[in-house]
Formats: C-alpha cells, sequence, structure tokens
C-alpha cells in the first residue's frame, strides 16, 4: 500500500544588509535565523577612486549618484553568487545604510541632479560628502540665528550645528550655484534615496525620510512638530523660503518598511520582488546595532572618522539636553530609545594623511626614475605604500608613551565632538630633530585617543554614564596597536565585536524586523549577532602617563582654538 509521505522542511529566510561608506559599498546575505553571513561583496566607487570632484585643499568631497548605483548592483549580485545556490530565492528583506549628512540636490521625482542632463559633471548637483566642510560660514549663521530665536532649534543636536550637516550645505550650494539652485524641486539624504530608488519611488513627497538623519542632522524634533518653521529658514536666507514645504514633517525609524523591491531592481539584481526594504539610517546607527550595542555603552564606530552611538531608555519629559554632541534622538539607533551621538571627523584619515606624506616621494622620485622598467617600478611603489603603516606600527610600539615629547592635535578634518568647530586645524607640538616618522605616528595614534577621551569626558560631564566601550569597524578588528593605546588612554576595557561588517550586519538586522522575521530590533539582535572575540585591558602605568599626556593635549588644543577664533573674528572685522 503506498501512501503520500510528507516531509516538513524549515525554509530558510535570508536578508541583505548594504553598508555604503566613504570609499566603497559592502554587502552581505545573511542567515536571518542566526545571523551568520552566506555570502558578502565590496565595490570600490571608481569615480571618487580617480579624484573626481573632489577638492581636499578647499573640503570639498563630493560623490557621483552613478558610483553609488553600479555600487548598489554590483556588490549585491557578487554577495549573491558567493552565497550558496538558491539562496537569492529565500531573500525576504534588504536594508541600507549610508554615511551621513551625505545630501543631494533632487527634482520632484527625486532624481538627483547629477543624473540630468546638463548636470553630469557638476559636482554641486553631486552628492555632498558628510566630510565637505564648504560651508563653515553658513553653519555659523545657523548657531548664531538659532541663539537669537525663541526657539533653540540646535539644542537637541548639541547646541553646535555642524557644517557636515544638511541645512548647512544646502545652503551653500543655493548661494553659490543658481542652476542648481533653479533646478532643484528638494534635497534628500543618502540613506534615504537608495531605499527610494530600490522600491521604484517616483514622487519626492511620498520617500520616507530617516529619523535618524531628520533628527541628527537637519534639526527635525517631536518638540518642533518636525522641522523648524519656515520663517525660520526665510529669516536665516530667503533662498530657503518654501523649502520645508518640499521636503517633510513626519519621519520613520528603520524597522519600518520604505516599501518593496521595485520590478525592475528585482529583475537587476535576481531577486523576488516581494523583499521588504526598510527605512535607511545612517551607517554607525545600524553599526551600534550590528555590534549588539547596551544602553549607555559607548558604541565606537571606527574608519576614516569615528561615530560613537550610545543608547539610554526614553526618559520622557525630563530628558537632559548633552551640550556639544552631535544629536539626541528618539529611535535613531533602537525604536523607543533615545539615541546619541558623538564622533570624531578624522581618524583613519589621520594616519592615511601621514602615509600619504611618507609615500610622496615614491610617488614623485621613484615613480620618475629610468633605472626601473615600468612594471617592476609600479610594483614597487606599491608593495613599499603597502608596508608603510605596518613598519610604523612596528617601529612606534618600541616608543614609550611621552618618551619622545611630541604632542599632536588631531583636528586635521576638524572638529565634530565636542562642541563641532570645522575650521580647527591639526598640529604636532615638540618636534626636534631627533623626531622621526615613528614618533610622529605614535602621537598622532595617541592624538586620535585623546579625541576619543574628550567624548567620554563631555558625556561624563554632562551627566551621561558610561558603563562600557564597545570597538566596531575596520580599525578596532585590525589595528591592535591603536585600540591598545586607546584602552590605556581611556583607561577602560574596550570589547571588540566580532563581526568584522557590524554595519552591514546591523542592516541585515533592520531588515529581518521591517521583513516581519521579528517583532522588535532588539530581539533581532538577540538573535543575529556575533558577539565579542576580544577585549583590550589598560596597563595602569602606561593610563598614568597618558593623563599628564591628556593635560598637555587638551593644554595645546585649547591655544589653537583660541588662536584660530582671533584669526576669524579679525578676518571678519576686516
Amino acid at each position: 500500500m503506498r501512501g503520500w509521505q510528507i516531509i516538513f522542511t524549515h525554509m530558510k529566510k535570508f536578508v541583505i544588509g548594504i553598508d555604503y561608506g566613504t570609499d566603497s559599498v559592502r554587502s552581505v546575505v545573511v542567515d536571518a535565523e542566526n545571523g551568520q553571513e552566506m555570502g558578502s561583496a565590496v565595490h570600490y566607487y571608481s569615480r571618487w577612486q580617480a579624484g573626481q570632484f573632489c577638492r581636499p585643499a578647499a573640503n570639498q568631497f563630493r560623490q557621483h549618484p552613478l558610483d553609488y548605483i553600479e555600487g548598489l548592483e554590483q556588490s549585491v549580485k557578487d554577495a549573491l553568487a558567493a552565497a550558496p545556490p538558491g539562496t537569492s530565492s529565500q531573500v525576504v528583506g534588504m536594508a541600507v545604510d549610508t554615511t551621513g549628512s551625505t545630501p543631494v540636490a533632487v527634482d520632484k521625482t527625486g532624481t538627483p541632479l547629477a543624473l540630468l542632463p546638463g548636470f553630469e559633471t557638476e559636482p554641486d548637483a553631486m552628492f555632498i560628502l558628510w566630510k565637505d566642510h564648504t560651508a563653515i560660514h553658513e553653519a555659523a549663521e545657523i548657531n548664531t540665528l538659532c541663539k537669537e530665536s525663541d526657539i533653540d532649534y540646535s539644542q537637541y543636536v548639541g547646541g553646535v550645528y555642524s557644517s557636515e550637516w544638511f541645512w548647512a550645505k544646502i545652503l551653500r550650494t543655493l548661494r553659490v550655484n543658481p542652476a542648481v539652485r533653479e533646478a532643484a524641486y528638494s534635497w534628500v539624504e543618502h540613506c534615504d534615496w537608495i531605499p527610494f530608488l530600490l522600491t521604484g519611488g517616483t514622487d519626492v513627497h511620498q520617500m520616507k525620510r530617516s529619523r535618524c538623519a531628520a533628527g541628527h542632522k537637519a534639526l527635525w524634533h517631536e518638540a518642533f512638530g518636525g522641522l523648524p518653521p519656515n520663517a525660520f529658514f526665510k529669516t536665516l536666507d530667503p533662498l530657503l523660503d518654501g523649502l520645508t514645504e518640499r521636503l517633510y514633517r513626519h519621519t520613520y525609524t528603520s524597522e519600518e518598511q520604505a516599501g518593496y523591491l521595485s520590478e525592475a531592481w528585482a529583475h537587476k539584481l535576481g531577486l523576488p520582488s516581494n523583499v521588504a526594504v526598510s527605512v535607511g539610517a545612517f551607517d554607525a546607527h545600524m553599526g551600534a546595532v550590528g555590534g549588539q550595542i547596551e544602553p549607555y555603552f559607548l558604541s565606537k564606530v571606527m574608519g576614516t572618522s569615528t561615530c560613537d552611538m550610545l543608547v539610554a531608555p526614553m526618559p520622557g519629559a525630563d530628558e537632559k539636553l548633552v551640550a556639544g554632541i552631535c544629536g539626541q534622538v528618539n529611535g535613531s539607533v533602537i525604536p523607543d530609545m533615545l539615541g546619541l551621538e558623538a564622533g570624531q571627523s578624522a581618524f583613519g584619515d589621520v594616519y592615511a594623511w601621514f602615509k600619504n606624506i611618507l609615500a610622496w616621494t615614491l610617488d614623485e622620485v621613484v615613480g620618475k626614475s629610468t633605472l626601473l622598467d615600468p612594471s617592476v617600478k609600479q610594483q614597487l611603489i606599491e608593495e613599499t605604500s603597502a608596508r608603510i603603516i605596518p613598519e610604523l606600527t612596528r617601529a612606534a610600539e618600541k616608543v614609550e608613551p611621552g618618551a619622545s615629547g611630541v604632542i599632536a592635535l588631531d583636528w586635521l578634518n576638524g572638529r565634530r565632538t565636542p562642541d563641532a568647530n570645522q575650521a580647527l586645524k591639526g598640529a604636532i607640538f615638540g618636534l626636534n630633530l631627533g623626531s622621526d616618522a615613528p614618533v610622529i605616528f605614535r602621537a598622532l595614534v595617541e592624538a586620535t585617543c585623546f579625541g576619543a577621551r574628550k567624548i567620554v569626558d563631555r558625556f561624563q560631564q554632562e551627566g551621561i554614564p558610561i558603563q562600557g566601550i564597545i570597538g566596531l569597524g575596520g580599525v578596532a578588528k585590525k589595528a591592535p596597536f591603536i585600540m591598545q593605546t586607546m584602552a590605556d588612554v581611556l583607561n577602560r576595557p574596550i570589547k571588540i565585536a566580532r563581526s568584522e561588517q557590524t554595519c552591514a550586519l546591523g542592516a541585515a538586522m533592520f531588515a529581518a524586523t521591517a521583513a516581519g522575521v521579528y517583532a522588535t530590533v532588539s530581539e533581532a539582535m538577540s538573535r543575529m549577532g556575533s558577539g565579542f572575540d576580544a577585549t583590550y585591558y589598560p596597563d595602569a602605568e602606561r593610563a598614568a602617563v597618558y593623563d599628564r599626556l591628556y593635560a598637555q593635549y587638551c593644554s595645546w588644543g585649547d591655544l589653537v582654538e583660541q588662536n584660530t577664533s582671533a584669526r576669524h573674528e579679525s578676518i571678519s572685522i576686516a
């Protein structure tokens, strides 16, 4: 006798996390049940790598939307190709994190102007990268008006508006580029545009705007009923009159759906069209979730810059305003918790700058040598350049803290926190004829760690306890010397997240929540988190030395800041 044999199998569900960094976009395919990475891929922005549309000496850093589109398609397809066969058909959700504030001017359909005829090579029509500081003057005007208004609209962003942020960049662009001014219907953040693109959006008014981006960078807050009123912006500059009507009032946290993958993008990526796409957020905020952030633990995402995230239970009407940070926003990290953000404008960028200084002779001297075959010459340049930081690290580790007398300031890209001031510059003090490259490199590493300590000190001075430190990102995983120095300077243990892709993993957690695999982000964190694989403990003797050196760092910093302020005042008077 024959009968039906029914076999019940557990249907796997996969999600994709897409992490847009400064230099590249990374996509990971993750098992939604346990957070296991099934496939990953990285795509480096070709135009950015070629240095197009940027002028570092003028603090201008722009990225073309085609770099983002190409990177999206290629990295997702390559990540799926690296996953086991059949994975694509079982993908249920996608989520995106990006750098920020990285806004772009768009038309009414939500299309970036750089994708329209006539604007293809116009930097002001492209995404204005987070590290672009061309709007220092506009940020100062916003700060002045906030302090003069009946309501200080900067109160929830630490009381200081930065040139790295949304409104300063918009105002500066409208002032300097009439063509963009006339063509721009609205402005959108990178983290809002990618989900809009994936879901086939055609009306910018239907775009779901990120609570994370709006609250931390655009002066949005529930207490104001949304953005500051039109009258505020019209007073700032009549060029902004009416713009808020073409922006948004409501915002969304990232466990919510932005929509479903459009037929066009489903076909491009080889995915089902019923894939849920979550509302986007900034990289560090999703990275903190990927690194299993806990209340009152400072989660430090360390890459080209740092973004330091802290979450706390919502305090209700008695919310403590923390001065000098990058905002405190309900739900910007975990829904229904207060997300507080700080960070440093340059971290890995400081080390890259010094590497480039030393590598100059490779390109300009060795590169022009006639003694070597061109292919051998290029291999020599590439090999030597790649070895600079590792060799510097080995030599710098042998230098005892304080032995050289060299102290540096890490403000090579201005200061983000505490008290944003992008006009500040880096400096190195105490040099003599015996100050070699390893000594200077060690001073730069210590400077970035001193900058991190200033952030910890500010939180504690403002009454926010720091119960632990979590290290995330490339520097945390790959630079033991830097992390040990950080532990010594902070005089605190630092837990290092096991995953090398915490931002993309955090995005995957939001994707799983938006797709309904989990009811809450906290549940997704618990089930999909990969834990920690290392802890750096402070050395008591070095910590004592660093207390003294940190005091010198603060003293030199005060001197530079006073001089910078005096110089700007004299220029303004003149």
